[in-house]
């Protein structure tokens, strides 16, 4: 095993607890192992894995196996600012609160001399349905405690006396609120026969051709003959009921379910979409009394006026509580009791303000904080739409999973918050903490003009693609039954759209692919009080010191890699077809999208906050079709 990965323990059977390993009992490998950080996005609780010889389901965070705090000193991540905005919109949204002074825990990473059952994350093999890899019997069938295993592969006895590997089916159902189970598919190949034609000992085969297609592809019976393409299962309206279950969270996790059964790929992009906030680790001073209680909570959780004196002469404490007066130390006791601050200023508004108040010149001693942030002095080149460039040349990221969707990605708001009141699918039944992950990395911050915006936003042209834009959202929400969204605005779809496309011409020449530079949207609210429209480009790695200062360089060259967006930009290899897009009534249903397809704006879904949704080149650059006035850059910078 690899330091920086956790190890996979198989439970097939029921929901168990950790088995530590005694002193003479074989060792056990693990199933498997992922790097840390996916286990926040692609491999988190709920998702379903490929492994070598089985595919497998990532339990609950109520199974995952931590090892001791001295043994994993980076197990335990602090970011007070995310850990506060969550437990007040956790608290709103009745949900369990988080642990006060643990609230984020990184997956466990066992050592090689402690792969066990009692350090790592338990899963469970699913689909439990297999398929015969024999072409003369294709037998579909359900996994049983009798069946033999060959190699890590269960094996089939065929009928002609041959024994056959057996592979996991392609196929299992799901809905919208994130449940999952086996298809039922005794009942879908039967469909349609009465009590009397139904057989009472179904022998079930998958038959598949090269195609692969859902019309080509067959689920019979061998002993009444029945038959039935999976297409049939795409029909909604005749899909069987969901049945609530949600197999990773163990025998307590099955509840109530409205919504239809869907059959889906099971190595599908759409099974799994991870609900992921994050926050920026900005300097607070204001909060510097929580932060101090918070670190010793074990104990301090326990402090009155007649214990704190003695919890001082702890050296510990003492020297965290130094600063501050006993009455200081209750009131932050019963505020972090209490759940923590009541109100808060959103997270990216706060960041917001940081890189505005950048200094020109770092004082001595700043690169040993997690953020630095130096404001470029305005050269001449620079076009008036934008207003300040601030480089980043240290900044941590921290990022926690709240829960995930299937089917549909999640939606957030513009400040890249979830709601927490809606149908998403838990992690875990107990636990009282968040998977995370810190990223140490750089970033490029650029704020434009609020003048040129505001004097852009009044233009006709612009106003008329604002009402088709906003058509194409109103549709999306209508088809999608989504009703806790507010359409973003224009200028969303101006700020995105221009990050789409500094990150596609940055990337030639800052030394890091283009799936490997992020960005950070700062979009205020339409008709907000204090508008504004900002954009952090960034670049980091998990379990690593930082980056090498490529994305920095790019700062003072800012104007030259919008020149070479600007010329890329007005053409699309998909144009005139891509320019003349809108969204409002669209046939291929895409509601979200102006001028804008895979030939120019969009990019890899990593790099993207909006799954490459709300985007428009028409609203940045002159393209064919459209009035030059709709552009934010009518001629070139």
């Amino acid at each position: 095993m690899t330091k920086g990965r956790s190890t996979f323990k198989n439970t097939p059977g029921a929901n168990r607890g950790p088995r530590a390993r005694g002193p003479r009992e074989a060792y056990e490998p693990p199933a498997g192992e992922v790097r840390r950080s996916q286990m926040l996005t692609t491999y988190g609780a709920g998702a379903m894995v490929d492994l070598l010889h089985q595919a497998v389901l990532i339990r609950g965070l109520d199974d995952w196996r931590f090892p001791n705090e001295a043994d994993d000193p980076g197990g335990i991540i602090e970011e007070p600012r995310l850990a506060e905005s969550l437990a007040i919109r956790l608290r709103k949204a009745d949900r369990p609160p988080l642990s006060i002074d643990r609230p984020f825990r990184a997956p466990p990473t066992p050592g090689d001399s402690q792969a066990s059952r009692a350090v790592g994350v338990d899963v469970m093999v699913f689909p439990r349905w297999f398929v015969c890899q024999n072409p003369r019997c294709r037998a579909l069938e359900k996994a049983q405690a009798s069946w033999t295993m060959r190699r890590g592969r269960y094996q089939h006895h065929c009928d002609n006396g041959e024994h056959t590997d057996m592979v996991p089916i392609r196929f299992v159902g799901a809905c919208p609120h994130g449940h999952l189970q086996d298809y039922p598919w005794v009942a879908f190949a039967h469909s349609g026969r009465d009590e009397e034609t139904r057989c009472n000992a179904p022998a079930l085969y998958l038959q598949e051709d090269r195609v692969g297609d859902f019309g080509a592809i067959f689920v019979g019976c061998r002993t009444c003959d029945a038959r039935r393409p999976l297409a049939g299962a795409q029909v909604r309206a005749t899909a069987p009921a969901c049945d609530g279950c949600r197999p990773w969270l163990g025998e307590d996790g099955r509840q109530e379910c409205d919504q239809r059964l869907r059959l889906i790929v099971r190595t599908a992009s759409n099974v799994y979409f991870a609900q992921t906030e994050s926050a920026l680790s900005i300097p607070r001073a204001e909060r510097a009394l929580d932060d101090a209680v918070r670190s010793q909570w074990k104990t301090l959780e326990h402090a009155t006026a007649a214990t704190l004196p003695a919890f001082r002469t702890v050296p510990d404490i003492g020297t965290a509580l130094a600063p501050y007066h006993d009455d200081e130390v209750l009131q932050a006791v019963a505020r972090l009791s209490a759940g923590g601050p009541q109100t808060r200023e959103p997270i990216r508004y706060s960041e917001l303000k940081t890189f505005l108040a950048a200094p020109e010149s770092l004082p001595p001693g700043a690169h040993s904080q997690n953020f630095v942030a130096q404001r470029l002095p305005r050269s001449a080149e620079l076009p008036p739409q934008l207003e300040r460039i601030v480089l980043v040349p240290k900044l941590r990221e921290v990022r926690v999973q709240l829960g995930f969707t299937r089917i549909d990605a999640p939606s957030v708001n513009l400040d890249g918050e979830h709601e927490l009141d809606i149908k998403q699918a838990e992690l875990g039944l107990h636990s009282n903490f968040l998977p995370a992950a810190e990223i140490h990395g750089e970033g490029l911050f650029l704020r434009l003009a609020e003048e040129a915006l505001t004097e852009w936003e009044q233009r006709p042209a612009v106003r008329a693609r604002d009402k088709a834009l906003a058509q194409g959202f109103r549709e999306w929400k209508a088809q999608h039954q989504n009703d806790t969204l507010d359409y973003p605005g224009v200028r969303f779809y101006l700020l995105h759209s221009l990050s789409h496309m500094l990150i596609t011409a940055i990337a030639l020449e800052c030394g890091y692919p283009a799936s490997a530079l992020k960005e950070r949207l700062y979009c205020s609210p339409v008709a907000a009080s204090t508008p504004y429209a900002a954009l952090l480009l960034s670049t980091g790695t998990p379990g690593s010191e930082g980056t090498l200062g490529g994305l920095v360089e790019q700062g003072p060259l800012l104007t030259e890699h919008l020149r070479r967006a600007y010329d890329e930009a007005q053409l699309c290899a998909g144009d005139p077809v891509c320019a003349g897009h809108t969204p409002a009534s669209d046939l291929e249903e895409r509601f979200l999208e102006g001028a804008a397809c895979h030939g120019c704006l969009f990019i890899a879904e990593c790099a993207c906050e909006r799954f490459n949704r709300y985007l428009d080149r028409a609203l940045v650059v002159p393209v064919l079709g459209h009035d030059p006035q709709l552009a934010f850059f009518p001629r070139r910078p």
